[in-house]
Parts: C-alpha cells; sequence; structure tokens
C-alpha cells in the first residue's frame, strides 16, 4: 500500500514541486510519534500601493481653453509654447510634481506645440499625436471646428494610405514613401487616376503632410463636396539620408531627390497603382523647401509634369529652370498651371516676390497670392485647399 504523507509535509512537497519557494508557506511536519494537523499557516503578501492615474495633457475644456501637465519634480521651470499665441504659458507645480496649467480659450485649428523644461523644448510625453520630424520635439493640438473645416475629420467617404519601404538607388539606402489613393480606388478597379507628388518642408518627412497637415482629410472632404477630382498622392521624404563618418559619398540636397524622385519613386507608384501617365495628368507641389523642389524640377520637367504648385517656397534652383524662363512660349505651352502663395509675414515672402518678378520680366504665366499669415502650417493647410480644386481640368 502506498505510504500517505501528513498533510502539513504534502503541501510543502507540492508547493516545491510548483516552484513555490517554501518560505511562502509554513508547513512543519510533526514530530515523530507526534498526532498530524491539518492546520497551515500562510503569510500575507503586502499590499502594493495604488497606481497614480496616468496624466491628462492636453485636456481640452468646454470653452476651447486647454490644460496641460507634466510630471517633473526635478524640474525648475516648464513653460508651453504654442502656435497659437505670441508669449508662452508657464506651467506651476504642486506638492507631487506635476506642473500644469490652463490657456485662455484657444481657436479652432490644428496646432503645434512644445513644452520646454528647463529651456529643453520637447514633445508632451503624455500626447500621442507627434509631429513628424527630422528631430521630434513638438506635439499636436487638434481643436474641430464647427462647422467642421476641410482639415478637421468628417463623415466622408475616406480614401487610403500606403506606406512602401524601397531601396533608393539615389541614396544606395532603404527608404520610406507614403501615397494616398482616394475613396474608391479598391472598388472602381478599372479607373485611372491622375497623380500628384506632394513635399514637406526643411525638418519635417513623408510623413508630415498626412499626421499633421491633414493632406487627405482635405483631399477627401473636397472630393466628397464634389469640388477637386480623386487623385493618387505620393509623398517622399526630401531631405538626404544623415550620413555616418563611415559612410560613403551621396548624392546630397536637389540633386539626390531629383533622382529619387524620377528613378525611384514614380516608377513604384506607376508600377503599384493605376495612375495616368499623361503628363496632363501630373502635377508637383510642395512648402518650403518642398515648394523650391517643386518649381525647380516641375519647370526643368515640363514634359513629365503641367502642374505646379509652390506654397511659402524656397527659390528654386536657377540653372535648372533656366530653359523653361528662357523659352516662355514652350513653357507657356506646356503648363497648365503655375501657382504660388506666401503669406505677409513670411520670411521667405521677398525671395517669392523677387522670383515672381523675373516670371513676370520673362512672360512666364503664373498665378501669384500674397495672404495673411507667415511661415507656418494654419497657412498652408489653406493653401493645399485652395490649390486642389484647380487640379487636372481639362
Amino acid at each position: 500500500m502506498p505510504r500517505l504523507l501528513p498533510l502539513p509535509l504534502l503541501v510543502a512537497v507540492l508547493a516545491t514541486s510548483c516552484g513555490v519557494p517554501l518560505d511562502s508557506t509554513t508547513a512543519t511536519a510533526p514530530a515523530p510519534g507526534a498526532a498530524a494537523s491539518s492546520a497551515v499557516t500562510t503569510t500575507a503578501a503586502a499590499t502594493p500601493a495604488p497606481r497614480p492615474p496616468p496624466l491628462i495633457s492636453p485636456e481640452l475644456l468646454a470653452d476651447r481653453s486647454v490644460t496641460f501637465r507634466l510630471k517633473a519634480p526635478a524640474a525648475k521651470e516648464v513653460l508651453v509654447r504654442g502656435q497659437w499665441a505670441k508669449d508662452p504659458l508657464a506651467l506651476t507645480r504642486n506638492d507631487a510634481g506635476v506642473w500644469s496649467a490652463t490657456s485662455a480659450p484657444i481657436d479652432p485649428g490644428v496646432w503645434e506645440y512644445s513644452l520646454v523644461v528647463d529651456g529643453l523644448a520637447m514633445i508632451d510625453p503624455a500626447n500621442a499625436a507627434i509631429k513628424p520630424m527630422r528631430e521630434p520635439r513638438t506635439s499636436i493640438l487638434a481643436i474641430p471646428s464647427s462647422p467642421p473645416a476641410l482639415w478637421d475629420f468628417q463623415d466622408v467617404g475616406h480614401g487610403t494610405l500606403h506606406s512602401h519601404d524601397y531601396l533608393s538607388t539615389a541614396f544606395g539606402c532603404e527608404r520610406e514613401l507614403v501615397v494616398y489613393t482616394p475613396p474608391g480606388y479598391e472598388t472602381s478597379t478599372d479607373a485611372v487616376y491622375p497623380l500628384l507628388v506632394l513635399q514637406h518642408g526643411s525638418g519635417d518627412n513623408q510623413l508630415t503632410w498626412t499626421v499633421h497637415g491633414k493632406a487627405h482629410w482635405i483631399l477627401d472632404n473636397l472630393i466628397a463636396a464634389g469640388k477637386a477630382r480623386p487623385m493618387v498622392v505620393v509623398m517622399l521624404n526630401g531631405h538626404p539620408p544623415r550620413s555616418g563618418a563611415d559612410s560613403k559619398p551621396r548624392r546630397t540636397g536637389l540633386e539626390g531627390f531629383q533622382h529619387e524622385l524620377l528613378d525611384d519613386a514614380m516608377p513604384l507608384v506607376e508600377r503599384l497603382y493605376r495612375v495616368s501617365k499623361d503628363r496632363k495628368e501630373r502635377a508637383i507641389a510642395g512648402l518650403s523647401m518642398g515648394g523650391g523642389q517643386s518649381l525647380s524640377i516641375g519647370l526643368a520637367h515640363l514634359e513629365r509634369f503641367a502642374w505646379i504648385g509652390a506654397f511659402s517656397a524656397a527659390p528654386p534652383d536657377g540653372e535648372m529652370v533656366k530653359p523653361a524662363l528662357e523659352d516662355a512660349a514652350a513653357t507657356n505651352g506646356a503648363l497648365k498651371l503655375l501657382w504660388i502663395a506666401v503669406g505677409k509675414e513670411d520670411g521667405l515672402r521677398t525671395k517669392n516676390e523677387a522670383f515672381i518678378a523675373t516670371l513676370t520680366e520673362k512672360g512666364i504665366h503664373h498665378t501669384w497670392q500674397v495672404t495673411a499669415g507667415g511661415h507656418s502650417w494654419p497657412v498652408w493647410r489653406s493653401y493645399l485647399a485652395s490649390f486642389l480644386p484647380l487640379l487636372f481640368s481639362p
């Protein structure tokens, strides 16, 4: 007959075989000749302290004022620098080391802001909405308009954003681009669409026009209203990759971007998407650095692009655009639209005015707008909303 173990000893054996430390249960075998006891004494585990609730920042209040919070017990000063105000907002610290402050009511819009902690600009760690940048330090605050603005999410048909990794022959490394396809692209399998190349500014990347600029929502809403043609949009990283000390020499600046756009990105899009190859169905546009790239490449390659847009643009490359400027008849015959706009407070206004003077002197047809505002995303969203309805008309 099998030998039966006393209950306390059995508990100890089972605990050991299950990986439970013996000192977590007090189980003592009886002394020889002593009666077995069924009592088991356990040591109660200490109750962990409750975790503090996560900080909410930013917190949008009913009157459109916003509360910002940051836990930084060792900080000496915390500020919020936002696009909506000229002066920073100073936060105050409580006994728990949490800094907070509530702003005055903020106008609707998609704004960017940074926390400045003892002089260091940084993202708001409690806010998952981050502006895509080469050196991320800016968070996004979105306050919807009523009625909704074109850059607000609306209950309409929505397009799709696609991300592609590819080997850049221009730079010899992996790169990424983003493609927008309009509502209905997946179901209208025979339709062919015009193509827009849309470029960001210095410091940003291929994600910024959608994550922060809301270009996809702008186009969704315009298409739903019948104000823009459905189109495919491709957005590249306009910066050359950063090179380490041991990296091989690479193309830089405009030369590299032109190679990558024409020899890598556009063939990829043409291979994977139903886009027209007719130059009259091709446009290129961008802001700031991307505006300079669009002017340079668009005017240098009128055999590829008939529509060009430049928002607060950097000056184009003089050598690249010289042939187009010197042959006004051919250029005007090839261009469907050359659209240029800049804000009154923009630091690039003077350079834009100089280029407009050159276009006028050379007899190049163009559309020119000077608007309110400076060198900022609220201005560029409105420019895109004005530019898209003009594209790809007969």
